[in-house]
Order: C-alpha cells, then structure tokens, then sequence
C-alpha cells in the first residue's frame, strides 16, 4: 500500500476544513446559498495557501448531487455523490484543470475552448480550471477574451496564479478576484496540533513552533516539512531533531547574541558565533531567527501594554521581553536593519561565518562613542594605549613673543587635565581668564624649526620626568590653578585675515605632574575687527576686448542663435577666444584642456564653413581673456546691478524699508 503524504490526505474537502482563509469562505458559502454565481473566478496567493483546493470545492458546490441524487447548488458539498468524489479523485469529465505553466500557448487554449460549446455530460456545471494562469502567452490570452466575457451560461472559468500582476488588465476586469493570503504562524501551529494528533504521532510544542515558522505562511510546506521531520526522528518529533533539520539557529543562542550586543561584549558576541560555526548552525538561519526576535522586541519598546498579551506558552516571550528592557529602541531598529540588510551578504563574504561575525559586529562599531567606551572591555583596555600615543606625537607650537594688544582681553575657554581617556574638561570657571594680544606673525622659513625644536624640548623634558614648561605661562599667573585640575588658560588669538604665515598651533598645557598625558587643544583663531573679504572680480574686470573679441563674439552668437552648434562644439567657440586670424586659419585660445577635441573642433569649423568662414582652426591651451562667454557674463551681471539700483532706488521700497524695516532677500531680483 503506497503512502499519501500529509499534504495531500488532509487536503480540505470542503469549506469547513479550509483554515485561515475565512474571508474567501465567507463571500463564495454566501454567493452560492443565494445562488449570485459569476462566470469566472481568479484566486491569487503565494504557493500552498489553497487556490486549487478552493477552486476544487467550488466546482463540487456547483455539481454536487446530494446522497440521494435530488440535491442542487450548495455550499457544503456532500463529498459522497458520484460528482463529489469524482471530482476529488480527478476523474469528472465536466472538470478540467489545465497547467498554464507547461501548456501556455494559444492551440492549447483554443483547444479548450472548443469544448465550452458542448453541455456538460454529467454535471450540471462545465468548470474550466487554469493554473498558474500568468503564464499564459498574450495570444493565448486573447484567444480566450470573448469565451471569458460571455461564457454559455453552464460554463464557468476558475483561474488561479501566484503573480497576478501579470495578468492583463482585460482579463482581471472579467473575474471576480480573491486573494488567498498568508497564513499566520499560529494558525499554521494550530492545524499541526491537529494533523499530528490525527495521526498520533507525538511531537514537542517548540518543535511546531519551528516547522509553523520554517514554512512562511504556507499550508502545504508545513505539512511537507513535517513529513521531512516525521522520518528525520523516526517517527517522532523532537524540537533538538527539527531544528538540527532545518539547520535553524537555536533561540538561546540568538538571545545570547541579542544580549552580547545590547551590552557592548564584541568577546561573548565572536564567542557565540564560533560555537554555533562548530554545532553546524546556517549563518543565514541565524540573522533570519536575530530579525524575528528583533522585530517582537522593537513592537513590545513600542507598546509596552502588549507584554501582558504574548503567549504565555511561548518560552521565548518573557526572554524577548527582557531584552526589549536592556536595549534601547534606536539601537534595536538599527540591529534590525543591519540583520535585514545582512543576509543578502553572506553570499558575497569568503567565508558565511566571516559574514555573519561582521554584520554582528557593525552594531559596536555604530554604537554612540560614550556607549562602546563604556560597555566595551576592549576600548577600555585601549584607551590608556591611544591616550599615551596622542601625548607623544602631539604637536607643539615654538614660543611666540607677544606684542601689547591696544584691544581689550577677550576672554578664553579653561582646559583643565582630564583622567586618561577621556576627553579634556573645560572650565566653567568665570575666573579662567587670560589677556590676550595678538602674536607676532612669523615668517614661513622658520615655522617648520621652531615647531621641530618645541617639539624637541618637551619630549626631552617628558624623559626626563619633569614638566615641560612655556614661555608665555606668567600672563596666566593672575587666576591660582586649582590643585586638583590644573588649569591651562589659553588665549584667543588674532589674525591677520590673510596671512603668508602658517597657521599657529596651541602649546601643549602645563601638567600637574609627568603621569598626565598631553592634550593638545587647537587656538581659537578670529580675525581682527573690521576685516573684510576681498571682493571676487568680475566678469568685466577679467575682460580685455579686442577687435578680434568683437569680431569673434558676432560671430559665435549668430552661430548659436541659428542653432548650428551644440553641446560640446557650442561649448567650444563660447569659452575660446580668438587671438589671430589668417586668410585660412583662425587660432584660438581655451583655459582647459578639455574643451580641445577634434570631434567638438571638426563640427565648429564645419558650422563655420556654412557661416562662410572656410578655415582652418588651430587650438592653443592659455589663459582666456575676452571669449563670448566672459562677455555674455558681464553683460548679465551689468543687467542685475541696473536692476538692483534700480529698485533700492525706487522711493516706495525705500519707504517700506524705514518704515517696517524691511529688507530685499539677496539673489532674489533678476533682471526682466
């Protein structure tokens, strides 16, 4: 006796054993109690969610004779009819199903077709039932449009897909559309339950949370998978069994992983990884499982009233709720996406593990500095290490002698010496302050060798244990350091605005003892009072016309008002300017290298040639001070100040301006 599989013993035989598709059960039990009966049907859903059960139930409904041979159109079939169980064993003659898939072109159809102009032999219904029917070729669909439109009236069409948007718009028009969706995973469980108890074979409750999960909202793939553990554990199912099947990752261990990484432990998080590399866990399984832990812990941040609904039987609710508690909502909505985004690049690492080890680790590497500097032993360890290399290579200025100032001294920010580690304090002191006068500005030889002897004399000192010291430190003697935080009062600088001389860096400050690692903080550069920027030139400050320029600039804007030249070449003759011209040649002068192309030079002179300029071009790299487009830019902006002028000078606006202190947007005038 050969073996049914789950999938096909407990195929819903009627509406009532259909499960988790109750708004299409709903609308066909009441069109068929109250005989509203449409010509074509189209179910539409993803793989095993029962479009061709549904559409097998419906044509029973339709056929089904009763147990006594005197029943009509009903919503429960009576599955004992010879039109009931022949359709169930595939053998009524009024019911036939056609696979688009291998049988897409448009004879196929057509020979269908052929058969919707005789009556039904046995039933009272011809149901004509097309699986995968996106499949089908845009002949084959139109071969069927006016059969599909207005069928005889003992004819009816089932149409069933997985990707309805390839369906064309004129035959979804003529159907009566429902989408099977999904099925939750508790309802997937709660039919195992079911199925398995049927079959009396004993199976633990964390191993069918496994399989309702692993099979994605489909009924068929549950059942499929089942069988598949039903002979893995020999007659048993075991949750270690399924989930050393599937290859899934164990949920202590993601939990374990989730936890490691709220925490900031990089150690625990490669331990972890290792482990499951050795017990043979997928990589891909393990983000798949980290998402769905993620996702229930971001909506319980989200809305904490759901905690008292999770399932109480589920094991893992109070572990995910826990972790929702140690790690911050921000943290868990970026660990999701990098878990999402991760998965589509384990293929591309050498190694799965290597890829997994590195999307896990990203999250420390984007966690906020003051969180890793915490959490992490790793950085705490480090951080003495880096503190020590910054104290030795940082720079230190020369002493600059001052110049008195006859402006008054501005105040300056208090550094004081911070733990090593941590980032220098500052002050907030009202008394750290320090006159201040500009330095003396240098010239750009002797720079580099003060800078280099500076340097020199505090790692000297550094050696040998004592405090470098600096020469302009008794302008900060008037404020007494604090014995527990020196205090390095630095002054604010001022500046030339512009200067040949480099810019001047700050003096490493003056430390309480040699065990303090140097901080070298940057000066506060302002420049002194009154200083503008220069203006920038002009377009018409740049020009220097020419007869050449007046000559060519004709020229070049009749070419491009009659619109011979375009893009490159037009491009070409508006930067250039012509410097000499001979009874067969022309030489011009461009700024960049890469406006001089022989295609963009042939087409010009070609443009020329029809202007009656039949010369010859020769092209020189220069600098470019009369060519069209300078001369089209001054004239613009020779418009804009008339236009600017012309409205500050306008008696109304000024009016407005005194009297409701108003004021013109810059950039905003443009010229009529």
């Amino acid at each position: 006796m050969s073996y049914l599989v789950l999938a096909r013993k407990y195929r819903p035989r009627n509406f009532g054993e259909m499960v988790g598709q109750e708004h299409v059960v709903q609308a066909l039990s009441n069109a068929l109690t109250q005989q509203r009966l449409h010509h074509a049907y189209l179910f539409t859903g993803t793989r095993g969610v029962g479009k061709t059960t549904v559409s097998r139930i419906l044509a029973k409904s339709l056929n089904c004779q009763g147990p006594d041979g005197q029943g009509g159109i009903t919503a429960t079939p009576c599955g004992v009819c010879q039109a009931c169980t022949d359709i169930d064993a595939g053998r009524f003659v009024d019911y036939t199903e056609l696979d688009a898939a291998s049988n897409r072109g448009v004879d196929e159809v057509q020979g269908l077709l052929e058969q919707a102009v005789y009556k039904p032999v046995q039933g009272r219904f011809k149901v004509f039932m097309i699986d995968e029917v996106h499949m089908l070729t845009n002949t084959a669909f139109n071969a069927m449009l006016k059969t599909l439109e207005e069928p005889p009236e003992y004819l009816k069409f089932v149409l069933a897909t997985t990707d309805p948007q390839k369906v064309p718009v004129t035959v979804l028009s003529r159907c009566l559309q429902f989408n099977l969706r999904p099925m939750a995973p508790e309802t997937v469980l709660e039919h195992l339950t079911h199925v398995l108890g049927t079959e009396q074979v004993a199976a633990e409750p964390g191993a069918l949370r496994l399989l309702s999960r692993a099979a994605r909202g489909s009924m068929r793939d549950a059942l499929s998978l089942t069988d598949q553990a039903i002979a893995y554990g020999n007659g048993s199912l075991a949750e270690a069994g399924v989930r050393q099947m599937l290859g899934s990752a164990d949920r202590g261990h993601v939990h374990a992983l989730v936890d490691a990484l709220a925490r900031g432990d990089g150690a625990t998080v490669v331990g972890t990884v290792e482990a499951m590399r050795v017990a043979g866990l997928a990589a891909a399984s393990t983000l798949e499982e980290m998402t769905a832990v993620l996702q229930a812990m971001a909506v319980l941040q989200a809305v904490p009233a759901r905690a008292a609904a999770v399932d109480a039987a589920d094991p893992d609710a109070a572990e995910v709720a826990r972790l929702a508690a140690t790690m911050p909502a921000d943290e868990t909505q970026l660990l999701y996406s990098i878990c999402l985004h991760g998965r589509a690049e384990l293929g591309l690492a050498p190694d799965e593990y290597a890829g997994l080890t590195m999307v896990l680790l990203r999250l420390l590497a984007f966690k906020p500095a003051g969180e890793a500097e915490k959490k992490s032993p790793l950085n705490a360890e480090a951080r003495p290490v880096a503190a020590a290399a910054v104290a030795s290579m940082a720079p230190v200025a020369a002493p600059v002698p001052a110049v008195a100032s006859p402006t008054p001294p501005a105040p300056a920010t208090a550094v004081r010496a911070s733990a090593p580690g941590e980032p220098p304090a500052l002050d907030p002191s009202p008394t750290a302050t320090a006159p201040a006068g500009p330095f003396a500005a240098r010239t750009a030889q002797d720079a580099p060798t003060a800078t280099t002897a500076s340097t020199r004399g505090v790692a000297e000192a550094a050696a040998a244990g004592t405090t470098p010291t600096r020469p302009s430190a008794a302008r900060n003697d008037a404020a007494p350091p604090d014995a527990a935080h020196p205090v390095q009062r630095l002054p604010v600088v001022d500046m030339p605005a512009r200067s040949a001389a480099p810019p001047v860096r700050a003096a490493a400050p003056a430390m309480a003892d040699a065990d303090t690692p140097v901080v070298a903080v940057p000066l506060r550069v302002q420049p002194p009072p009154g200083a503008r920027e220069a203006p920038r030139e002009s377009a018409a400050d740049r020009i220097r016309p020419s007869e050449e320029g007046d000559f060519w600039h004709q020229t070049v804007m009749g070419l491009v008002a009659a619109e011979v030249i375009n893009a490159l070449a037009r491009e070409l003759a508006l930067q250039s300017q012509l410097v000499a011209r001979d009874v067969d040649q022309w030489l011009l002068r461009v700024e960049r290298e890469t406006l001089n192309q022989g295609s963009s030079r042939e087409r010009l002179q070609n443009a020329l040639a029809g202007a009656g300029h039949a010369v010859r071009l020769a092209i020189e790299v220069g600098a470019v001070v009369d060519s069209p487009a300078l001369r089209n830019k001054a004239a613009a902006e020779a418009r804009q100040r008339a236009a600017e002028q012309a409205i500050m000078g306008d008696p109304d606006v000024q009016a407005l301006m005194r009297q409701w202190d108003a004021r013109i947007v810059p950039g905003t005038l443009k010229p009529a």
